[in-house]
């Protein structure tokens, strides 16, 4: 099959969830024998031609907050439509928009929704209400759209009576890294609490923050993770930063899985979610995570996470404090958090519920 990915920033993935996914699911389409393509924008994407087998299609955008993929997806389908893809695959609710115009050219499309976008704290009124007005195109134009979660599918299902199917996000089974690369910031193993996630308001780094400095504790506190057209939040973090607490910007290869691998404990206090990455990954080495309560985090964490309270400091605060208190409580979370992985979330299970996808829609 011919695929094409549009919606995403690029890959190699540096940072963001959606680009993590099409680069774990289109390398792994590619080595299965399809021809992906992934649509890039310029400034995320140096690398040209070809990364693990995918072909790179770098385009141009105009790189503002509103207009960044907007403009991407336009150009994208354009030249997706005289390529005669079979597939063309947009990822979130905006790209949506362009989901019908592929299919006058003969192509099945998909959308993949990752995420309520609207609801983001980034986004002021107007282009919250653009994106809410994306649900409707989303499963309406293309020939298919996929949910990350059940707690999505239910949504459309309750509101515009589709029936979405359930995709989610995947991680792989890592193997642990000691800690030397970091060292140098003064971190030593499993003592430190870690959130790993794009630094903007949903994801909570502002109530982990109050909950943590009314801790008394020996660990710090590490943030690793950057802007995305957030500025003003991540300033407003900045200032608390001190040798206790540390901001270290996106991190993303072997740094990353040193973070991983030495972790005390990971915390997710987020307020919105699709299907997190982060917390699939902090799964995958074996970490207990402490979750938000929102229905997207506790569908995945089931009963192997421990959670408080979303937007709760106090509660935030009392579970962090009797986690660090009770080493054989931590050890139990740590015990379940890789198996229960292995058995519901692999990059290779996403891949091949998505090749199958495919295949139905083409055999139609």
């Amino acid at each position: 099959m011919k695929v094409a990915m549009i919606g995403q920033k690029g890959i190699p993935a540096t940072y963001g969830g959606i680009e993590r996914h099409v680069e774990e699911v289109g390398t792994r389409l590619a080595a299965r024998g399809h021809e992906v393509a992934v649509y890039c924008r310029y400034y995320y994407t140096r690398m040209k031609d070809k990364y693990r087998g995918v072909k790179l299609i770098r385009l141009p955008s105009i790189r503002t907050k509103h207009l960044d993929t907007a403009t991407h997806c336009a150009v994208s389908t354009l030249d997706a439509m005289v390529r005669g893809f079979d597939v063309v695959h947009f990822h979130a609710l905006g790209p949506s928009l362009f989901s019908a115009l592929p299919r006058l050219a003969g192509a099945k499309t998909v959308v993949t929704i990752h995420g309520l976008d609207w609801q983001r704290e980034k986004w002021g009124p107007a282009a919250s209400w653009v994106l809410k007005r994306c649900e409707y195109p989303a499963v309406s134009f293309p020939t298919r759209t996929v949910v990350v979660s059940r707690t999505l599918q239910e949504y459309f299902r309750e509101k515009y009576g589709v029936e979405s199917v359930v995709i989610p996000n995947g991680t792989n089974i890592p193997t642990p890294r000691p800690l030397s690369r970091l060292k140098k910031k003064g971190l030593e193993p499993r003592k430190y609490i870690l959130f790993v996630g794009r630094l903007v308001p949903e994801k909570g780094c502002h109530y982990l923050i109050e909950a943590y400095q009314k801790l008394e504790t020996d660990a710090k506190l590490v943030i690793a993770g950057g802007s995305s057209f957030s500025s003003e939040y991540v300033e407003s973090l900045k200032r608390h930063a001190s040798d206790r607490v540390l901001l270290l910007d996106y991190v993303y290869g072997d740094d990353l899985e040193e973070l991983w691998s030495n972790a005390l404990l990971v915390a997710l206090p987020s307020t919105l979610e699709g299907l997190s990455i982060s917390l699939l990954e902090a799964l995958s080495y074996g970490k207990c995570v402490l979750v938000s309560d929102i229905a997207e985090n506790l569908e995945v964490v089931e009963d192997c996470a421990p959670s408080f309270r979303s937007k709760d400091v106090g509660d935030l605060r009392r579970k962090l404090e009797e986690l660090l208190a009770a080493p054989d409580v931590l050890a139990s979370y740590e015990e379940r958090a890789k198996q229960h992985i292995l058995q519901r979330f692999t990059w290779d299970g996403v891949t091949k519920s998505l090749e199958q996808l495919y295949v139905e829609l083409l055999s139609k």
